[in-house]
């Protein structure tokens, strides 16, 4: 527990040197500007009024950024706002009302920890601690979950409900505009549902340090919901830029499994999304910055692929003039290697990648 940053950050004036960042790799004290040309969707009304310009409207965001941001969801405004109400709650009890999740083991389904899996022997620490559990089928998982705050199961068990239903609109949507027909993304490609709540500190040196490194999401596709305060930036034709935090919207993040079905492993991927279009959506590199002044709460709620489902470009999408450009591969064989070369980037599809 004492690992945890919630247990000493406040105490620090300067940054511990194992949070120091590679010159290259920190944000350094550049202003990063907002990008004001990432695709807002407001599902309800683009639904309502044309539903091919809708799924149009989301498959150019998905081919051109790989996220936008969705409003009029069709998730409760008042559980977005409980959900990161609690989960705000539980990263602020005293340590010994979070003992009970907390763990050290990357296998267990519901832990409490600090910057990544592979704490100790990482070159340099992320500054965030890090609630994650699986969440379906919720049955199986609930128990594992968190008992204080006392309405942390009921909350966050409706909002996983809801923010499934909304992800399987989302895929179809996106199914219906590759062509891939309904239901593409069966259970197979969407089985593994994870919650993950990020809780960053205030930062003594902000500069320096970062809350997530520049990566891909490993899995199919994520939903995070931030709060008010900034921190989310990703990287577009060759600068970072910042994602502005919209009141009651969800990020929509492709993976690389997009690019065709992903794994995920904790905090970093290279997207399932990504290898199924066959290379059509994008999955794009971003990361998480820290302020000296506020803490900041972000829950992210990604699909994933079940360990043993097989990752491959759609079938429907390969041809004479489109060939396949990933060999399949089972999503826990990703995984797998994934941790071993803890290649973040683009660099963690280049071994299923077809020569021609």
């Amino acid at each position: 527990m004492e690992k945890l940053l919630s247990s000493w950050s406040s105490t620090v004036k300067s940054l511990p040197e194992s949070y120091v960042f590679p010159v290259d790799a920190r944000p350094g004290d550049m202003t990063v500007p907002f990008c004001d040309t990432i695709p807002v969707v407001d599902l309800e009304n683009a639904l309502a009024c044309d539903r091919h310009d809708a799924v149009q409207q989301i498959l150019r965001a998905c081919q051109d950024y790989g996220l936008f941001q969705v409003i009029n969801h069709g998730v409760d405004n008042d559980l977005l706002h409980d959900t990161m109400s609690v989960v705000q709650e539980f990263f602020d009890m005293p340590n010994e009302d979070k003992a009970t999740v907390y763990s050290e083991d990357p296998s267990r389904k519901c832990r409490l920890y600090t910057s990544t899996y592979d704490y100790e022997n990482e070159k340099v620490h992320l500054w965030r601690d890090n609630l994650r559990h699986h969440c379906c089928p919720i049955d199986d998982f609930i128990h594992l979950w968190p008992q204080k705050p006392t309405k942390y199961r009921d909350v966050v068990r409706e909002y996983s409900l809801q923010v499934g239903k909304l992800s399987a609109r989302i895929l179809d949507l996106i199914c219906e505009g590759l062509g891939l027909g309904p239901g593409f993304f069966g259970d197979e490609l969407t089985g593994v549902e994870l919650f993950s709540a990020n809780h960053y500190p205030p930062c003594p040196n902000p500069s320096l340090a970062l809350g997530l490194p520049k990566h891909c999401d490993a899995n199919l596709i994520t939903f995070l919901l931030q709060d008010e305060i900034y921190g989310l930036q990703v990287y577009r034709n060759g600068e970072w830029l910042g994602v502005q935090p919209i009141h009651n919207a969800f990020v929509v993040i492709l993976g690389h499994q997009a690019q065709v079905p992903s794994l995920h492993i904790n905090w970093a991927g290279i997207g399932s999304m990504h290898v199924i279009s066959n290379g059509k959506l994008i999955s794009p590199e971003h990361r998480a910055i820290t302020n000296s002044t506020n803490h900041r709460t972000s829950i992210v709620y990604s699909i994933n692929p079940k360990p043993e489902s097989i990752i491959e470009p759609a079938k429907v999408l390969i041809n004479e003039s489109n060939h396949a450009l990933y060999r399949a591969f089972q999503f826990k064989e990703f995984l797998k290697s994934y941790e071993v070369k803890k290649d973040y980037n683009e660099g963690a599809l280049e071994d299923y990648k077809i020569r021609v």
